[in-house]
């Protein structure tokens, strides 16, 4: 299985929607769990590495992109 790429600070979009109807999630912190904040309420969920891999689909916009 190819491992997905992303970092700190990207916004990324998930398969299933958030009870607010977002799919993006901003990525807050990185480790054996990964903390993402709901970029439509502002909801914050830490998730096993392995779960937020599998739920991932594609990152939208990376941090570099900001800069």
């Amino acid at each position: 299985m190819m491992r997905k790429e992303f970092a700190l600070g990207d916004i990324v979009k998930m398969k299933k929607p958030h009870p607010c109807g977002s799919f993006e999630w901003k990525v807050t912190r990185m480790g054996a769990d990964i903390k993402i904040c709901c970029q439509g309420c502002a909801r914050v969920v830490m998730l096993p590495r392995s779960d937020f891999e599998r739920r991932m689909i594609k990152v939208v916009r990376s941090h570099t992109d900001d800069v």
